[in-house]
């Protein structure tokens, strides 16, 4: 199999000779992809002695998921059959390369991904903040992504078979920090199974150019966004099956008891007149109801998660 590393590269100078150094011999192409580095992180790979580096370059940035964009579409020029994706800031040991791309090529899973919540020791050097942004993070992606078995969606370090990047829509993905979110609500709109790979955290003297208030600012309204345009497609128009009348009653039934209950305690506290046993029920049983029919789609859709395949590896190596 031919396996390409792409790795984007912005304010990584400092790094991005230690992490060419360390890629294994049994990746075939290395595609930097220098995304208008003010630093000039591209010159110094290019400078590489490795005959498998190949330096692209933006001439504007694009961010991180655009940069990788430019490496998927490079690699499936190249014919390779399974591309990684790792940052150029030595963050992402290479040693775990051949665990990450050992789902794939067992044909168990179309896309592997780093998990940092299984070496719960060695999450004590990740930083707090990072850390609790990270759990919220995983189960709003979960949601919006059907991707339930999942963690850790922002880690960086993956893996893709070509029948997954033939498959996926590269042109739609967001082109800067929610890249690997939107790539698991691809995925999941496409019924890909995912598998996660355990390693551990790794943080050195790096910069993040994340902040925490423009997470928390910009992909809300972007996971509400893939969540809804994946029960559009999933339960809709690619197939319509219980859980989708379990959307259809639940959701209005849910609406109307939420909307009346307010409406009626509203004039409740106008009117100083307390509100009827009848006027009660008349909220609750469609409030109740709504929200069962609610916690039954979820677990349906739970259940019908993209679920990695039987391991064509006799072994069952993992």
């Amino acid at each position: 199999m031919r396996i390409a590393v792409v790795i984007p590269c912005y304010r990584v100078s400092r790094h991005i000779e230690a992490v060419l150094a360390g890629i294994p011999p049994l990746v075939h192409h290395i595609l930097v992809v220098d995304d208008c580095c003010p630093d000039g992180s591209g010159d110094i790979a290019a400078a590489s002695s490795d005959p498998r580096v190949e330096v692209l370059r933006h001439s504007v940035n694009k961010g991180v998921g655009g940069a990788v964009i430019t490496g998927y579409r490079r690699a499936r020029a190249l014919e390779c059959d399974i591309v990684i994706k790792m940052d150029g800031d030595d963050q992402m040991d290479p040693a775990h390369l051949p665990r990450l791309i050992a789902p794939l090529a067992a044909d168990r899973a179309d896309y592997a991904k780093g998990n940092r919540f299984c070496h719960y020791h060695e999450l004590k050097t990740m930083p707090p903040v990072r850390l609790f942004g990270n759990s919220a993070l995983s189960f709003l992606v979960k949601l919006a992504s059907g991707q339930w078995g999942v963690m850790d969606p922002s880690n960086g370090y993956t893996a893709i078979h070509r029948r997954a990047l033939d498959e996926l829509e590269l042109e739609r993905l967001a082109p800067r920090y929610f890249f690997e979110s939107d790539m698991l609500i691809q995925l999941g709109i496409a019924g890909l199974p995912v598998e996660d790979v355990a390693m551990p955290a790794r943080y050195g003297d790096e910069t993040s150019s994340l902040a925490v208030g423009k997470v928390a600012r910009e992909f809300p309204p972007l996971l509400l966004k893939g969540f809804l345009r994946r029960l559009l497609i999933r339960y809709f128009v690619g197939d319509f099956n219980i859980a989708s009348l379990y959307l259809l009653i639940g959701l209005p039934l849910l609406a109307f008891g939420i909307v009346t209950g307010l409406v009626q305690w509203g004039e409740s506290v106008v009117t100083g007149v307390v509100r009827s046993a009848g006027t009660v029920m008349l909220v609750a049983m469609p409030t109740i109801l709504g929200f069962q029919l609610l916690l039954q789609a979820i677990a349906y859709d739970v259940q019908a998660a993209p679920k990695p395949r039987p391991s064509s590896d006799p072994s069952g190596s993992r």
